[in-house]
């Protein structure tokens, strides 16, 4: 006995699937915007060597950048989105890769930027924005930039590691091709025999079951079957781990803990602090754990009895209201900030 099978995307109410005609109405209007952003990265090179020469060349350039680099999101929004709808359509993969890969050339072509700011002089680019309107929403750019002077390199070099976005991203289209598209979850089993269909999507519902059996199976079987590629995923993983370690040698930093919090201006005392105070509070999870395993008569609390309901009547919120809610939640945002959610 099967509770249910997994819909397909054409099956699902509009309603509740993105708005894929807002962003581009067909796959071949994709197509041309791709086609068209391609040819206007080489129009970037008329700034280069010239950011420069005055305030309103490097006015016409940051919009200019920020033109493309728009038009380049939308496109990789777009076949990211399309290629989550289905990982195994191939068409929406081949075009998600492709995105992936313009968005590394246009990292390049916009490596010269940086290098060449530095080179003006922080003094001099203050001065620039603060005295040309067109400029002075950089303030905060400039404010980072010369935070990150120490590791920014070269435009050469800024434009191979631009170029390396793309190839060194592959790690991780790889786990996803493999998690998301290749893996083959068994059914999980409820006490009363029923079976339900285990996927990304459907685990969660699972383990928010009252019927632990279900919960049980469908951890299981999830897990073993991440550990029947426990090889592959470690090799995955691995080539993660060296090209983190690439880019910390090639931007200059002492760790690649470091290197990450850098991007975000964060000390990497607020990551050990982080740990601290979790480790200081253990004894209250431990505490909580406790009031769980007792609340659901069990002996021994396992991984998949954390999200197991502890009460017999669940409250069920029709994704229309939870929307009502977080919107009116939001309002004091603003009417502009709500409409656009």
């Amino acid at each position: 006995m099967s509770a249910s099978t997994i819909p397909t995307h054409s099956e699902i109410d509009p309603r509740f699937t993105w708005n894929e005609p807002s962003v581009f109405p067909t796959p071949a209007d994709w197509e041309a915007e791709y086609r068209s952003v391609s040819e206007a990265l080489d129009g970037l090179k008329q700034y280069v060597g010239r950011l420069a020469e005055s305030p309103a060349v490097l006015a016409a350039a940051f919009t200019a950048l920020q033109d493309i680099m728009a038009r380049v999101g939308k496109l990789y929004t777009y076949a990211g989105m399309s290629y989550a709808v289905d990982t195994t359509d191939q068409e929406a993969a081949k075009r998600n890769g492709r995105a992936m890969g313009l968005y590394g050339q246009a990292m390049a072509a916009i490596a010269f930027v940086d290098p060449e700011l530095l080179s003006i002089g922080e003094a001099k680019l203050r001065a620039w924005v603060a005295a040309e309107p067109a400029l002075a929403y950089l303030g905060q750019y400039v404010d980072n930039l010369f935070r990150r002077q120490a590791h920014v390199r070269s435009a050469e070099v800024e434009e191979l590691l631009g170029l390396l976005l793309d190839p060194f991203g592959n790690a991780e289209a790889t786990f996803s091709k493999l998690a998301d598209a290749d893996f083959r979850f068994p059914d999980a089993i409820g006490s009363d025999g029923t079976h339900y269909p285990v996927t990304q999507g459907t685990l969660d519902g699972i383990y928010a079951q009252s019927d632990r059996e279900a919960r049980r199976t469908a951890f299981e079987g999830y897990t073993d079957t991440y550990l029947a590629y426990k090889n592959t995923l470690a090799s995955n993983l691995l080539t993660s781990v060296k090209n983190n370690v690439f880019m910390m040698r090639a931007r200059r930093h002492p760790s690649t803990l470091e290197m990450s919090l850098f991007e975000y201006n964060l000390p990497t005392s607020v990551f050990y602090n982080l740990l601290d105070v979790f480790r200081k509070n253990l004894p209250t999870w431990h505490r909580y754990w406790q009031v769980r395993r007792r609340a659901l008569g069990v002996e021994t609390l396992q991984p998949y009895d954390i999200w197991a309901p502890l009460t017999a009547e669940r409250p069920a919120i029709p994704y229309a209201q939870a929307v009502e809610y977080i919107t009116a939640g939001l309002a004091p945002m603003g009417e502009e900030y709500v409409a656009a959610v």
